[in-house]
This record gives structure tokens, C-alpha cells and sequence, in this order.
């Protein structure tokens, strides 16, 4: 009999696994739309979706309400973003979502108005019970407030609430809520100050002469 493959400190990679894959079984989740529907939409996404013109930003946006989701005026969607369900997502008025954003929607999205997701975030609200030897699924929301900015190539875990106005450095994991205001970073992401806003001048009108 050959000796089982052996890692760096010598154990083998063939020892008994704590789950069986075997045995993992998602039945009881609800995608929220039948196969077929769900199959015509991964169709339209990997071949219509991305071959739109940047400019066309009217197009993406009337391709995910058809599909179901909630898509409010002067959304910018870059055609490298990834729905995996959109009727399981809400995008507010006037947010931007960047280039290879993936919106991995197993359950509920919800982007408020003015956001800012930059390129390559990754909402996930899929994960799994390790403690469960069926490795069963688990699914969470996720909020992103109204006026918030969550920068490049961030992680937001299941469950994450990302505040009002809140800002998330780029390459940030986000395992936590993260409260209104904050400017917060890190791996995990942690809050370190409150975001101050410059006080936007109104230009004086001079009376009208008599």
C-alpha cells in the first residue's frame, strides 16, 4: 500500500476529514426564482450583460429590474459586476457599483442612496456551519447605508451592516458592523474616526437695486 501524501510537517493529506461533502445538502434553501430562470439569467449575464458598452449604464440598469431587482434612478452599474440572484438586491438612487464588484446574493443585498462600491468588493452573505459534518449552508443580509464608500477589493462577511456614510479602506475584510460616520480599515475592519464633511459655500446673491 503507498504511503498517503504528507504536508510540510508531516502529516498526510489522506487523514480522516472532520466533514463529508458527501452529505451536504442545500434542498431547503430558496434561490427565490425556478432553475430555468435562474439558468437564463447567468446566461444573460455572461454574454449580454458584459459585452454593453461602458456608456450604457441605462441598459444594465433596465437588464437587472427585468430580472427583479431594485434599481433606482442614475445607478451606475460597470458591466464587470457580478449578480449572482438581483432579484435579491436593492441599489438606492444616484450609487455607483465598479468594475468586478460581485454581489454573491444568496440572500438580501441592500445598497443605499449616493454609495460608492469601487472595484473588485466582494459582498458575500453565503457561508457554511463548520461545526456541522454536512458543512450546511448559511445565509445572511447585507446592508450598505445610504452615502457610504466601501473602497477597493474590501470583503463585507454575511450579516455586515455598513453604517450611513461610513467609509471602508481598500482591501479591508469586514466581519463586523461598522457604525454610522466612521472611517474604519483593516483586517478585521475596525473603526479608528468619525468622517468630517467641508462645509459646502453658498454663493452670495446680491440684492436686487432698487
Amino acid at each position: 500500500m503507498e504511503e498517503g501524501l504528507r504536508g510540510d510537517h508531516g502529516a498526510t493529506l489522506d487523514e480522516r476529514a472532520w466533514v463529508d461533502l458527501r452529505t451536504y445538502d442545500q434542498s431547503g434553501y430558496d434561490r427565490g426564482r425556478p432553475g430555468w430562470y435562474v439558468l437564463l439569467w447567468w446566461l444573460v449575464q455572461g454574454v449580454v450583460f458584459p459585452l454593453t458598452p461602458q456608456p450604457l449604464y441605462g441598459v444594465r440598469r433596465s437588464v437587472l429590474r427585468l430580472f427583479g431587482a431594485r434599481i433606482g434612478q442614475g445607478v451606475l452599474v460597470r458591466p464587470s459586476a457580478r449578480f449572482t440572484y438581483p432579484w435579491k438586491v436593492e441599489i438606492g438612487d444616484h450609487s455607483w457599483i465598479g468594475d468586478r464588484v460581485t454581489f454573491y446574493s444568496l440572500d438580501r443585498i441592500q445598497v443605499g442612496q449616493h454609495c460608492v462600491i469601487s472595484q473588485q468588493v466582494y459582498l458575500c452573505t453565503g457561508s457554511h456551519d463548520i461545526s456541522d459534518p454536512a458543512f450546511g449552508l448559511q445565509v445572511q443580509p447585507i446592508r450598505i447605508g445610504a452615502g457610504a464608500w466601501v473602497a477597493t477589493d474590501c470583503f463585507i462577511a454575511p450579516g455586515v451592516t455598513v453604517g450611513a456614510n461610513a467609509v471602508i479602506g481598500a482591501r479591508s475584510s469586514v466581519f463586523a458592523d461598522v457604525p454610522a460616520g466612521q472611517v474604519a480599515w483593516g483586517s478585521p475592519c475596525r473603526a479608528h474616526y468619525p468622517r468630517q464633511m467641508r462645509e459646502v459655500s453658498v454663493p452670495q446673491i446680491p440684492p436686487k437695486q432698487p
